[in-house]
């Protein structure tokens, strides 16, 4: 039986899980990002990339929907693991996504004193240090900061709230990416754009790599299913569209920018995808207005993450697989609050790295997401074998196939991902990945039998004991 302590409330709608999802994969990495795609395999090019990347996402997405409406409980992939394979791999798993998680947050707490530069060139004093040739300035961290403590405020005082923010500033994403793409549609340019395709195969597999990063968000809404107030049939139908919203909009982000800017006002631009809009519109105002909905982006990415983060950190504490801590609920918000706390720590320090750190973040934090992602097709063609009969709200299609394309291409993910491939991780990243595993094999090793014998049946009989006790 679940106590008061550990109960979270069940107010999300569907338009709440829809804005929640989309809003976490259209963060700021379209403003920040799109320049350097261009460039990397030109417009044509990043857009294959994209469709590539958005493939992989939709075959992953589909067994995400199926496994969020069969299974419709708070962790997500801590659960599908659970049930389809084991207590070790859901460890794995959920371990993984975390850290995917942790990166965004983190990354968004770089990226929003970086887009200020763009507003206010000057507004960067107090060297510090430099860290591998950024110099980094005391107000630029400040500002990274202060982002990280409202972030995590918001998220800490309630996910209704949080999630009405999120409405809000979805919505603001929207109505400026209409804007860029439309502008780009009766002002672009054929010339800015060519050459078309740049840098061959290794430019195309250079933005691929990125995108795993760029789309994870719709496992949000997983995270976050014991807080929905929807059927679970509407959970996964929810989920995919959300997957489907955000490879729309990132290819039409790009087609704006290849076809906006010239080449080489996107190589000396800051910001070219702002750049891209004030050249289209003819006013730096407008420059200004694409950068307000980046700072919009950044707000809903981080704060989509922080509730996903937070919670499969409260399942993994409520399964033992974390301490305890992880997993105590505010009194009064009903939120995770210690977990809440804990990323919204990881985010305030992140900033002292300086820009450096959003290319470290999206490198390491998105060969975890893909290491998640094919846990979860795991899973899913587990289950698929050895319970045919579970109920399936959601079903991704009659045939296991769909399991079977979203393994595959996820595997050919990972390997982008190694060293001797052309868009492999470099040391930082490295680094990164492999200090957060030494952290994840001391708590698999001592807590693991706490929880070795844990199956998902027992997590169902807690949750159906809590049910008849009201």
């Amino acid at each position: 039986m679940q106590s008061e302590n550990t109960q979270l409330k069940k107010v999300l709608n569907r338009t709440d899980a829809l804005v929640l999802a989309f809003g976490a994969m259209i963060g700021w990495g379209w403003v920040v990002l799109a320049g350097g795609w261009v460039l990397d395999a030109g417009a044509i090019g990043a857009m294959i990339a994209f469709c590539i990347g958005g493939i992989l996402v939709v075959f992953v997405g589909l067994t995400y929907s199926e496994l969020a409406a069969a299974i419709p409980k708070v962790g997500g992939e801590l659960s599908y693991t659970l049930r389809g394979i084991g207590p070790k791999s859901s460890f794995i798993a959920s371990w993984a996504i975390v850290l995917g998680y942790v990166s965004v947050v983190a990354f968004e707490a770089v990226a929003l004193p970086n887009v200020l530069e763009f507003m206010f060139p000057n507004y960067t004093v107090g060297y510090m240090y430099t860290v591998t040739g950024y110099d980094v300035y005391f107000t630029w961290v400040l500002v990274g900061m202060a982002g990280s403590i409202f972030v995590a405020f918001i998220n800490y005082i309630g996910v209704k709230f949080a999630s009405f923010v999120q409405l809000l500033l979805t919505l603001m994403i929207m109505i400026v990416g209409l804007m860029l793409i439309f502008g780009s549609a009766a002002s672009g340019s054929l010339a800015n754009a060519e050459p078309l395709l740049t840098g061959g195969t290794a430019g195309i597999l250079a933005v691929v790599i990125a995108t795993p990063f760029m789309f994870v968000g719709f496992d949000v809404i997983p995270q976050a299913a014991g807080e929905m107030n929807i059927k679970p049939r509407s959970i996964g139908r929810v989920l995919i569209v959300s997957v489907l919203c955000a490879v729309i909009f990132y290819l039409g982000v790009i087609y704006a920018v290849g076809f906006g800017l010239d080449p080489a006002g996107t190589e000396a631009s800051v910001l070219p995808t702002a750049d891209a809009m004030a050249a289209l519109y003819g006013s730096d105002l407008f420059g200004n207005i694409l950068v307000l909905g980046g700072i919009a982006g950044i707000m809903t990415s981080w704060n989509a993450f922080i509730i996903g983060g937070s919670r499969i950190m409260f399942a993994m504490a409520n399964t033992k697989m974390l301490p305890a801590w992880f997993g105590k609920v505010h009194p009064k918000y009903k939120t995770p609050s210690n977990a809440i706390l804990f990323i919204g720590i990881l985010s305030t320090i992140s900033p002292l790295f300086g820009l450096p750190m959003l290319d470290w973040l999206v490198e390491a934090g998105g060969l975890t997401i893909v290491l998640a992602f094919f846990m979860v097709a795991v899973s899913f063609l587990m289950l698929r074998k050895s319970e045919p009969e579970m109920s399936r709200p959601f079903k991704a299609a009659r045939s296991p196939i769909i399991g079977w394309i979203a393994l595959v291409l996820s595997i050919f993910f990972i390997i982008q991902y190694l060293p001797g491939m052309p868009a492999g991780l470099g040391g930082p990243e490295w680094i990164m990945f492999g200090g957060w595993w030494i952290l994840g094999i001391y708590f698999l090793i001592t807590r693991y039998n706490q929880f070795k014998h844990l199956t998902y049946k027992d997590t169902e009989d807690a949750k159906d004991e809590e049910e008849k006790l009201g």
